[in-house]
C-alpha cells in the first residue's frame, strides 16, 4: 500500500486511536484499585479530623481501625438499616426523598467516651462540598468538623478546608430547649447566639450559606436519631 495515500493514513491513524485507547483502557483498568484505596484512606483521614485526629497515608488506616468502635445506617426515623455505613453515596442519597435515605453514624471513642460523627454533603459556589461533624453524647455539643470542598475559589471559599475556619465548630450547640436550631454561618452584620454561631468566611458569602444550608439540612435528617440518644 502507499505510505503517501490518504487510505493509509485513515488506517494508520485509526490503528493508533485504537491502540492508544486500549492501553488507556487498560491502565485505568489496573490503576483502579489502587484509586479505591487512596479515596478510602483519604476518607478515613476526613473522618479522623472531625475527632481532632490527624492522620496521614500511612497510619490512617490503623488509627481507623483503633478509634472508630461502631458504624451503621439508620433512616430519618432513627431506626438502624442494614448495610455498611463506610461505603454508603451520599451524592446518590440526597438525591432521594428524605425518608427514603440511608443515613451513616460512626462512633468513636476519646478518652472513655463516645463521639458520634455524621457525614454532611451539600452545594457551595463552583460545586459541591461536603464534611463530617462529630458531637458529644450529649448529641448537642459540637466535638469537631471537618469539611472539604471539589472547587471553591482558593482565599475565598475554598477556606472551609482550613483548621481555622473548623475549629470555630467546637464547643457549638445545634440544639436551643430541645429544638434543633443548627449552626449560623454569620457574615459580620449578622446576628445570632454565639453558641450557635460561627463567622463566615470573608469574601466566600455564598460558599459559607452553602455550608450552613448543608449542616441545617442534614442534621434535620438525624434529628428523631439524636432525640433518641439523648
Amino acid at each position: 500500500m502507499d505510505r503517501n495515500s490518504n487510505v493509509y493514513t485513515f488506517i494508520y491513524a485509526s490503528g493508533m486511536v485504537i491502540l492508544v485507547a486500549a492501553i488507556l483502557s487498560l491502565a485505568a483498568i489496573n490503576l483502579k484499585p489502587f484509586q479505591d484505596k487512596n479515596i478510602e484512606i483519604e476518607k478515613k483521614q476526613n473522618i479522623l479530623s472531625s475527632v481532632n485526629i490527624a492522620a496521614d497515608a500511612t497510619n490512617a488506616e490503623e488509627i481507623y481501625a483503633e478509634k472508630i468502635v461502631n458504624s451503621y445506617i439508620v433512616n430519618s426515623k432513627g431506626e438502624k438499616l442494614e448495610g455498611n455505613a463506610f461505603t454508603v453515596d451520599l451524592k446518590k442519597e440526597r438525591a432521594k426523598a428524605s425518608d427514603q435515605q440511608q443515613l451513616p453514624v460512626f462512633e468513636c471513642q476519646i478518652d472513655g467516651d463516645i463521639k458520634y460523627i455524621v457525614p454532611l454533603r451539600g452545594t457551595g459556589l463552583w460545586g459541591p462540598i461536603w464534611g463530617y461533624l462529630a458531637l458529644n453524647s450529649d448529641m448537642s455539643t459540637i466535638y469537631g468538623a471537618s469539611f472539604d470542598h471539589q472547587g471553591e475559589t482558593p482565599g475565598l471559599g475554598a477556606e472551609i478546608s482550613t483548621q481555622v475556619f473548623q475549629s470555630q465548630f467546637k464547643g457549638k450547640e445545634i440544639y436551643d430547649n430541645g429544638e434543633l436550631v443548627s449552626i449560623t454561618v454569620a457574615k459580620s452584620n449578622e446576628t445570632a447566639p454565639e453558641i450557635h454561631k460561627v463567622d463566615a468566611i470573608s469574601g466566600g458569602t455564598i460558599t459559607s450559606k452553602g455550608l450552613q444550608n448543608m449542616i441545617s439540612d442534614d442534621l434535620s435528617l438525624y434529628n428523631a436519631f439524636f432525640n433518641q440518644k439523648k
